[in-house]
């Protein structure tokens, strides 16, 4: 017996089989020692033999982020952007029911802000000046408020389809904007249009949160299903409001619900822009929290994110961002839900670089989108919410057939 043993060979010990019959301190030891050592190889490339296959390791959506199409540094990408939205600003300004040449607007434009140059035309000056630059300037910033709040709403509720109203906000806005139409302020304490606007959609996201809270916390679940809720009661009332109204009255709530900035005024940019400006520059500083989102609660928990207050202070601000840009433009449809996709399809979806591209791409879309609101009909003007709806539903289509997950969620 001890013959034929000595004479089989002895299997060969792998390391791993070495590990394992080692004492516990020193397979600990050894696989501490190792983790670094294949990170490292596998991060240089040299470790081919020890790296899972596909099958042993499959991509999930939340880690499969799709190429980036666009390798160009974030820097000189934003600078080229800022540019053509710029660019785009002074055409859409020289279009219109009178075509000013360019380079007038140009002059007309810089000696507003410099005082430089000489005087132009008085009425060319007040139709650049006084009319259609404040709606191009708040064309942009309402552009540029939707993109970013819905990037950050996708990646607070872990929806790829949700969109800045997603919590009830356009409900809230349009109950408090059509109280005051129809009658005349009363209703609301002498409320402007505006401000009643961003009071209904403030207590509309109010009662949301208070709904979707569980034991203290949000649930990204509850807090759209809260917001369904909440927004179709706040739609009864507004349907309501609109069979009480009048013809003008009607087509006033009509207008105002499909979105426009054709009444945009000086002084209402300074505050819409503040605010614009501000969340943005705030919400790009949560960059690494949003992306350690992407990887799921337990995952940003275990990398030192406090999920639940972060998703807390996200949701109100990104609400406070859109109920302001509602307040002062109506609702405007699917800018929130487009831009972000395209943004994260060229960029990737690192929200350090997507939230910045993203607010000035969706900045330049909406400016043009109202530069076609008031040209393809001449001297008729669409509704904002129309062309948004006829460029955006497609893309919304396109995207129900390119997630795959929903299904299997």
């Amino acid at each position: 017996m001890s013959a034929q043993a000595a004479e089989e060979p002895h299997p060969p010990r792998t390391p791993h089989a070495k590990a394992a019959g080692a004492p516990p301190g020193r397979a600990a030891r050894s696989l501490a020692g190792a983790l670094p050592r294949a990170l490292a190889a596998r991060a240089s490339g040299t470790a081919t033999s020890t790296r899972p296959t596909p099958s042993a390791e499959p991509r999930t959506p939340r880690q499969a982020k799709g190429p980036r199409i666009l390798n160009v540094p974030t820097g000189p990408l934003l600078v080229g952007l800022l540019a053509v939205l710029a660019g785009t600003m002074i055409v859409a300004i020289s279009i219109g029911s009178v075509t000013i040449p360019v380079v007038d607007v140009w002059r007309i434009v810089w000696h507003h802000l410099t005082g430089a140059g000489a005087t132009a035309d008085p009425a060319l000056d007040q139709i650049v000046w006084n009319f259609r630059t404040p709606r191009v300037v708040l064309a942009a910033l309402v552009g540029a408020g939707l993109a970013v709040s819905g990037v950050v709403l996708q990646a607070v509720v872990a929806n790829p389809l949700a969109d800045p109203y997603v919590l009830g906000v356009s409900s809230g806005a349009s109950l408090g904007a059509v109280m005051v139409i129809t009658m005349a302020g009363g209703a609301l304490g002498g409320l402007g249009v505006s401000a009643a606007a961003f009071a209904g959609a403030m207590v509309a996201v109010a009662l949301v949160f208070v709904l979707g809270l569980t034991r203290g916390r949000l649930g990204p679940t509850r807090l759209v299903l809260s917001g369904v809720a909440v927004g179709y009661l706040f739609l009864a009332g507004t349907s309501y409001l609109q069979l009480q109204a009048t013809p003008t009255e009607l087509r006033s709530v009509m207008f105002w619900m499909l979105g426009s900035v054709a009444g945009a005024k000086w002084d209402q940019l300074g505050l819409v822009s503040t605010v614009v400006v501000t969340s943005t520059v705030f919400l790009a500083l949560f960059g690494r929290q949003l992306n350690a989102l992407l990887a799921g609660d337990e995952s940003a928990t275990a990398l030192g994110v406090d999920v639940h207050r972060l998703r807390g202070a996200l949701l109100v601000l990104s609400s406070l961002l859109t109920g302001t840009v509602i307040a002062v433009a109506g609702c405007i449809g699917f800018v929130g839900l487009m831009i972000p996709h395209l943004v994260r399809l060229a960029v990737g979806a690192d929200h350090r670089r997507l939230l910045p591209l993203a607010a000035v791409i969706g900045a330049i879309y909406l400016v043009v989108v109202d530069l076609l609101s008031r040209t393809v009909n001449r001297p008729n003007e669409l509704p904002l919410g129309i062309l948004t709806a006829l460029f955006g539903a497609p893309f919304f289509l396109w995207l129900l057939r390119r997630n795959k997950t929903l299904d299997a969620s």
